[in-house]
C-alpha cells in the first residue's frame, strides 16, 4: 500500500531526470496530515488557493522541434491532496522528448494529470515566451529564430549543422530560447536564452537553430556549453566579430551568465522573463 507523507516522496533524495512522459511520477500528499496538527477538519475556516509558476517547460512537436512555454497551475485549497514540488518537476521534465501536436494538447495532459494527483480541478495556462516580449529586458533589436519550421533528429552537439552564405555580409543579433543542456554532475536539465552577436558572411539560421537544439541532452556545464558554442561558430561561420551570450535559468537561487567574444567591451545582456 503506497503512503503519502513527506518521508516517502522522491524530497531530498537521488532521483533520475526521466525525459519521456510519466505521470506515475507525482505524488500527492493528503492536506489533512498537515491540517490534523492545526485543528483544521473538512469544514475549512477559508477560501484560498497554491499557485504554481512553471519556468521549465518544454516538449517536441510533431518534428521533433522543441517547444517552450511557462505556465500558471491553479490548485483549489480544498482539494484533497497537495502536490509534492519536486514530484511536478520531474514530471514536467518528462515531457521534454515526448512529442505532441499542439500547445493545448499539453496544456490538456497536464491539467488532466495534476487534477487526478490533487484530487480536484486543477487549472493550467500556458503562455508561449514569444508572447512575454514585453517582459524581457534590451532585447528588441534581436531576431527570435525560434519559430522556424525545421525539422529536428540530433540531440547531441552537432556542429555539422552550421552553415554560412558566403555572397552575403552581414551584422546581425540573434535570439533563441530553445538552449537545454544537463548537468552533468547531476543530470538535472539546464535551460537558457542563447543570444548571438556577430558580423561577417550571414549565418544560416536553420542550420544555427538546429545546432542549438542538438544540445538538449548534452551533459556539460553551463560555462563549457557557452565556450562550444562559440568556439564551433568561430570555427565553422569565421564570423569577423562574435558575442555569445547565455541568459540561465536559475537553481538553488543560484543563476550562471556566461558571455564569450572576441570583443573585449561586449554587451552584457540583462535578466529575463523566465529569470
Amino acid at each position: 500500500m503506497q503512503k503519502n507523507t513527506p518521508q516517502d516522496s522522491l524530497l531530498g533524495k537521488e532521483s533520475d531526470y526521466p525525459s519521456t512522459y510519466a505521470p506515475e511520477l507525482l505524488f500527492a500528499i493528503p492536506r489533512s496530515n498537515g491540517r490534523a496538527e492545526l485543528g483544521i477538519d473538512d469544514s475549512l475556516p477559508f477560501y484560498g488557493v497554491d499557485r504554481w509558476t512553471a519556468y521549465e517547460l518544454s516538449w517536441l512537436n510533431g518534428k521533433g522541434k522543441p517547444q517552450v512555454a511557462m505556465a500558471e497551475f491553479v490548485v483549489p485549497c480544498d482539494s484533497p491532496c497537495l502536490i509534492e514540488s519536486k514530484s511536478l518537476k520531474l514530471y514536467l521534465n518528462s515531457l521534454n522528448q515526448s512529442k505532441y501536436s499542439e500547445k493545448q494538447e499539453v496544456e490538456r495532459l497536464i491539467g488532466s494529470d495534476l487534477s487526478s494527483c490533487a484530487g480536484g480541478d486543477v487549472t493550467v495556462n500556458m503562455s508561449a515566451l514569444r508572447d512575454k516580449a514585453g517582459e524581457f529586458c534590451n532585447v528588441s533589436e534581436y531576431l527570435c529564430i525560434d519559430d522556424l519550421d525545421v525539422e529536428i533528429n540530433q540531440y547531441q552537439p552537432d556542429s555539422s549543422q552550421l552553415g554560412v552564405d558566403t555572397q552575403s555580409q552581414v551584422s546581425e543579433r540573434l535570439v533563441s530560447h530553445l538552449l537545454k543542456s544537463n548537468c552533468p554532475v547531476t543530470g538535472q536539465p539546464d535551460w537558457a536564452s542563447l543570444f548571438i552577436d556577430y558580423s561577417g558572411a550571414r549565418i544560416d539560421h536553420a542550420g544555427l537553430l538546429r545546432y542549438l537544439i542538438s544540445y538538449r541532452e548534452h551533459m556539460g556545464f553551463h560555462e563549457q556549453c557557452i565556450e562550444q558554442i562559440f568556439m564551433d561558430i568561430m570555427r565553422e561561420c569565421a564570423p569577423l566579430e562574435l558575442t555569445v551570450n547565455a541568459r540561465y535559468l536559475r537553481r538553488g537561487g543560484l543563476d550562471i551568465n556566461p558571455v564569450r567574444s572576441t570583443q573585449k567591451d561586449f554587451q552584457v545582456i540583462g535578466r529575463q522573463v523566465r529569470q
